[in-house]
């Protein structure tokens, strides 16, 4: 019998204790797994109701409710491809996705869409629908008053399972094709090597429309039949609180610079979690250092993509390196090659890094010619990030392509920068780009944020980078801020910060 690749089917297969609690809200109401699994069905029927079939596509764009998890289980199940999209998002960007994906349905938290969007909706012959509330047409009341009998559809390991789109920061987002395969070869890994056993309860605070908190969060949980308390808002000292109940915390960098701002962080606070995991931007090795103190906690990083859910980790038992991303996940391959080819450099070189994979995409949705082939001849993916991998294997990763300076003819490499400047005590966190030069093309630039108050000033900053880089790298400029721009997941906006002091011309 051919096997039925659904992720819905994978991360479900028996033994699956349908007691155990699967999730609970800020209400204080608790799901059980049994019920996950039929109020999935209720709205996967739904779901079909509005006209949903195999392979349609869903954009959901909403705020982090608790029914947004039942309408993704429920599109795994029907075989559709859900599309989640930032609800901060402008009409016209909106509207783009819209344009892009070609959805059958587009759910949303709001009661109905404004005046344009429903226009344009039309147009496109596109079906809108509320997530939640009073109203007898939204997607909430139409699942509570179907049947919870469903057979979850077969689907092959190629099949897609969900369109997200990249944030877009150095151009146009693309939507990155996953598949079933694709995301439960990834749960599975994640599970395995950071120990998720059902005895676990995963303090959930990220995001839901990303790779983070949607697949790389739920489908390790739900695969290992782990429980889930989820917060709909992240309020630090709210957070820290329910630490006392919960046994792992995944976060960004964001999360944790907030964390150590709070007096009630303490090793006590933090005693039952037995795992803490930041990714999707680096993190600081003073932010570490801090945590570390304050909790006796060695915060674990990864790394991973849109395209790739997790590549690398940090290893559970051994050496966590801050700084670096850790190893390949099992069954993942990364290689770094010359930036100015395709040959492998030896470990230690910067380069181009590059993943082949069961987790690696299908390719992006609508893009089908070979010039934009993300893909080498040999099946890596080009991740358009530079690193390179230190004496351990570990992966240490530089920066973006995009992002690198070239200052008078040489490569400045802005991570290894950045990792420099936040090891110096009181520099909470930096962002390291180039700006205009009139002798050097670009001049390496760093804006920083303190801890507290401003200890240093500029030129005792640039003597104590000095210290550490050979001089072409040591910013000719450092700019403080009590704030780096940042998007949802803790990424830095370099694009922003570029455009922001492009008027800034350097001349020393």
């Amino acid at each position: 019998m051919t096997k039925n690749n659904n992720l819905f089917f994978q991360l479900t297969q028996e033994p699956l204790n349908k007691g155990n609690p699967f999730i609970s809200i800020p209400n204080g109401k608790t799901f059980s797994y049994h019920e996950m699994i039929s109020i999935s069905a209720q709205y996967a029927k739904a779901a079909i109701e509005l006209g949903i079939k195999k392979n349609d596509r869903v954009i959901v764009q909403t705020e982090k409710y608790l029914e947004c998890i039942w309408l993704y289980l429920a599109c795994l199940r029907i075989g559709a491809v859900y599309v989640p999209i930032n609800p901060s998002y402008t009409l016209s960007e909106t509207i783009f996705f819209i344009d892009d994906a070609k959805p059958s349905l587009f759910v949303s938290d709001k009661q109905k869409p404004t005046e344009e969007l429903n226009i344009f909706l039309q147009k496109k012959n596109v079906k809108f629908v509320c997530l939640i509330g009073p109203n007898s047409t939204s997607l909430e009341n139409i699942a509570s008053k179907c049947d919870d009998n469903f057979e979850t559809c077969f689907s092959n390991a190629d099949s897609i399972a969900a369109i997200l789109y990249t944030s877009g920061t150095t151009g146009q987002s693309k939507g990155a094709m996953l598949s079933h395969e694709n995301l439960f070869s990834n749960a599975k890994a994640l599970s395995e090597i950071w120990r998720f056993s059902a005895s676990d309860i995963l303090l959930h605070i990220l995001p839901i429309y990303h790779t983070h908190g949607l697949f790389v969060a739920f489908n390790t949980a739900l695969v290992a039949n782990s429980s889930i308390i989820f917060l709909d808002k992240f309020k630090p000292l709210e957070v820290i609180r329910k630490m006392k109940g919960a046994t792992v915390v995944m976060g960004v960098p964001t999360h944790y610079i907030r964390f150590i701002q709070e007096k009630n962080l303490t090793k006590e606070s933090t005693s039952q979690i037995r795992l803490f995991i930041s990714g999707s931007a680096p993190l600081s090795p003073e932010i570490h250092r801090i945590f570390f103190l304050r909790t006796g906690h060695e915060i674990l990083e990864r790394y991973g993509m849109t395209e790739t859910s997790m590549i690398t980790s940090n290893p559970y038992d051994s050496l966590r390196k801050p700084g670096t991303v850790g190893l390949p996940l099992p069954g993942v391959e990364i290689r770094v090659v010359a930036t100015a080819g395709a040959i492998p450099v030896t470990d230690g070189i910067i380069g181009n890094i590059q993943v082949r994979g069961p987790n690696v995409f299908k390719g992006y949705w609508g893009i089908t010619e070979k010039s934009k082939s993300p893909f080498t001849t040999d099946g890596y993916f080009i991740t358009g990030d530079l690193g390179f991998i230190d004496t351990y294997g570990y992966l240490n990763i530089s920066g973006r392509d995009k992002d690198l300076i070239i200052s008078g003819g040489l490569n400045v490499y802005p991570a290894e920068v950045e990792q420099v400047i936040d090891s110096i005590e009181g520099i909470l966190e930096s962002a390291v780009i180039g700006l205009p030069h009139k002798d050097f093309g670009e001049g390496v630039t760093a804006i920083i944020v303190f801890e507290k108050q401003r200890p240093l000033d500029e030129p005792s900053l640039q003597n104590l980078i000095r210290q550490k880089i050979a001089s072409f790298k040591v910013p000719l400029k450092i700019i403080v801020r009590k704030a780096l721009p940042k998007n949802a997941m803790g990424k830095v906006q370099k694009k922003l910060l570029r455009n922001e002091l492009s008027s800034i011309f350097l001349d020393k």
